[in-house]
């Protein structure tokens, strides 16, 4: 069994790097963007032609949110083009597509956890790019399963836990937003889910299970609950402010209330999901 991994070098490329030993039966193929730019339909026609996937996990993606207002090409050509050449060329060799998505497809407004029959509507250029991803997914090959995630961090690359860490390394104070509501997602959860969704796959291949699924850890808390949590699990002093999304403008619209409902994905794959602040604790940096 090979599966075959884009955005090696990502946080959730090197998540699902940390695994690969968890599963010895499949045989990984992980693909930087320079080895594999998803931009490039005859580079994906080349690499699948080699390595012959049964699975691809698009692990790439443009997911500078705030520099994407001012890059909307180049978030598009990665978001939304690169996942329809995968889509393409994974038709063409019946190859079964695991696309990450994200809870900036949908404006926030809800009062209660998304379902995957929520409606989208996406407030910024990453969250449009995303979306119109998922859709040309939809459009080009059935065999796909679009997971919707959420706060992704870990101890891979750049994100929101090891901003903090860094920051409260160089100062006394921090101010950190209070008033938009979501779920952190540890990669490495993240990445289990991926390939306990392939190995079930491999157990059930004549059941029709694909479409899209939400997965986050459990729970939910704002980015002030988040770092503060953060700090408390790495033993770290500092003075912790809560101020309103006013007092730190961003250059994209963010989500304020993005929990996501994973009932669906708990039920099709029986995948049971660690609260945030449990899987928070297994990272120590």
């Amino acid at each position: 069994m090979v599966v075959l991994v884009t955005g090696a070098n990502g946080q959730l490329g090197q998540a699902i790097q940390s695994v690969v030993g968890n599963y010895p039966s499949i045989d990984f193929v992980f693909c930087s963007s320079v080895e594999l730019n998803i931009t490039d339909k005859s580079n994906c026609e080349t690499i699948f032609e080699k390595h012959k996937p049964q699975f691809c996990i698009n692990a790439a993606a443009y997911t500078a949110v705030d520099k994407a207002e001012s890059e909307p090409e180049k978030a598009y050509v990665i978001n939304v083009t690169g996942a329809q050449n995968l889509a393409a060329v994974c038709k063409l060799n019946n190859t079964i597509l695991l696309h990450v998505s994200t809870d900036f497809v949908f404006d926030g407004l809800a009062t209660q956890p998304y379902s995957e029959e929520a409606i989208p509507n996406p407030t910024s250029v990453y969250g449009v790019t995303k979306l119109q991803g998922e859709q040309a997914i939809q459009n080009t090959w059935k065999k796909h399963f679009i997971i919707r995630t959420s706060w992704v961090y870990s101890q891979f690359a750049n994100n929101f836990m090891k901003t903090m860490i860094r920051l409260a390394s160089e100062r006394d104070s921090l101010s950190v937003v209070s008033d938009q509501i979501g779920t952190p997602t540890n990669a490495v959860d993240l990445a289990e889910c991926l390939l306990t969704i392939i190995t079930f796959d491999i157990r059930h291949s004549t059941f029709d299970h694909y479409g899209i699924y939400n997965y986050s850890n459990e729970g939910q808390c704002s980015w002030y609950d988040f770092a503060k949590e953060i700090f408390k699990v790495n033993n770290i002093s500092i003075n912790l402010q809560h101020i309103p999304t006013t007092a730190y403008p961003t250059p994209a619209k963010r989500p304020v209330y993005s929990v996501l409902d994973k009932s669906k994905i708990k039920q099709v794959f029986g995948i049971e999901i660690k609260s945030w602040k449990e899987s928070l604790k297994t990272i120590m940096l």
